[in-house]
């Protein structure tokens, strides 16, 4: 069907086949998934996959290349239909790559992404256990004060220079149906600049962290919270600012890049339990109740801390080993 397609349209000849091909594949996958899902009577609002509409003016332009459609020659790519990009090199590929994507983020900048297999980088045992609970006042809480993850607040301090852009735009907004004016453009681009920056700041504390953690544990517990339904809560800003979906999925990659055990923890009554005698309150503690207090046993700790100790509970793990006093497969004896 693109064959016959490239021949009754001269725009669509005039682009490479490989990457029409690879759009209709990717469109082809989300369709199967979206009939699976109706198939098996998933609400709408939780399908995922289908593909959403954009209009010409708001889709960025994104270019998937399969190995017969690039090459790599001179530190230069070669795309298909002789295309030659010079690529500033982040840094050296590990292994022959598969595929490419060529993409333009909201501020015009062009990035090429390659797909190689992924080597495992072992880093020595620790004999060490660590549970992580996830927050809004903290991002992340663990067993252990020197591995907490403060709120960084990148958001926050630079709240007052998007307002400013957000601003710029409003007074200098087309009407209906006419192009953006020079400064209208302008002031676009500094916001898509100044929210760029943010992600990178987040994405930056995130992997930092995530390599601090990973470096010095062998097993990690981590809570398996998914924020989405905070968007709806009062908390949506500060949760957003927190990027806690970030910080998760840079501890996994960072876990799985160096062999590490990480074990995710339904976030079920995670608050509610006790982590010493495993007791369950019969109230759900407030957003305001910062201390935990167990009625069974009286063990007073904070909130988060227990919860980062009750995954680790979860996850089949000795809790004493967080501080390095026993292996992490010992198991908790009771004293005679």
């Amino acid at each position: 069907m693109l064959t016959e397609a490239r021949a009754r349209t001269p725009w669509l000849r005039e682009g490479s086949s490989v990457p029409q091909q690879q759009v209709i594949r990717d469109f082809g996958r989300s369709r199967a998934k979206a009939q699976k899902d109706i198939a098996e009577r998933v609400p709408v609002a939780r399908r995922a996959g289908m593909p959403k509409w954009k209009t010409k003016h708001e889709a960025l332009p994104t270019l998937n290349y399969t190995r017969c459609g690039f090459r790599l020659k001179g530190g230069r790519l070669h795309l298909a239909g002789g295309i030659v990009v010079t690529v500033v090199w982040s840094r050296e590929l590990s292994a022959e790559p598969s595929s490419v994507r060529v993409y333009q983020d909201s501020i015009g900048h062009w990035y090429c992404s390659f797909v190689v297999p992924a080597h495992i980088q072992p880093l020595p045992e620790t004999g060490r256990v660590l549970g992580v609970d996830w927050g809004v006042k903290e991002t992340a809480t663990t067993t252990s004060d020197a591995y907490d993850l403060p709120h960084a607040e990148h958001g926050r301090k630079s709240r007052a220079k998007l307002g400013r852009y957000d601003r710029m735009m409003a007074r200098r907004k087309p009407k209906k149906g006419r192009l953006g004016s020079k400064g209208y453009r302008e002031a676009k681009k500094l916001r898509a600049k100044a929210h760029k920056k943010v992600a990178r700041q987040r994405e930056d504390t995130g992997r930092k962290w995530a390599k601090k953690v990973v470096r010095d544990h062998d097993v990690i517990a981590v809570e398996d919270f998914r924020p989405r339904f905070l968007a709806k809560s009062t908390m949506a800003r500060k949760a957003a600012d927190a990027a806690i979906g970030a910080t998760k999925a840079a501890l996994i990659e960072m876990g799985r890049k160096h062999g590490r055990d990480i074990r995710l923890v339904h976030p079920a009554h995670t608050t509610m339990d006790c982590a010493h005698c495993d007791a369950r309150a019969k109230h759900a503690l407030p957003l305001g109740e910062r201390t935990y207090t167990c009625t069974t046993c009286g063990t007073v700790t904070p909130r988060d801390k227990n919860s980062a100790r009750v995954m680790l509970v979860r996850a089949g793990l000795n809790p004493a080993g967080a501080d390095g006093g026993r292996p992490p497969g010992a198991l908790l004896q009771e004293a005679a």
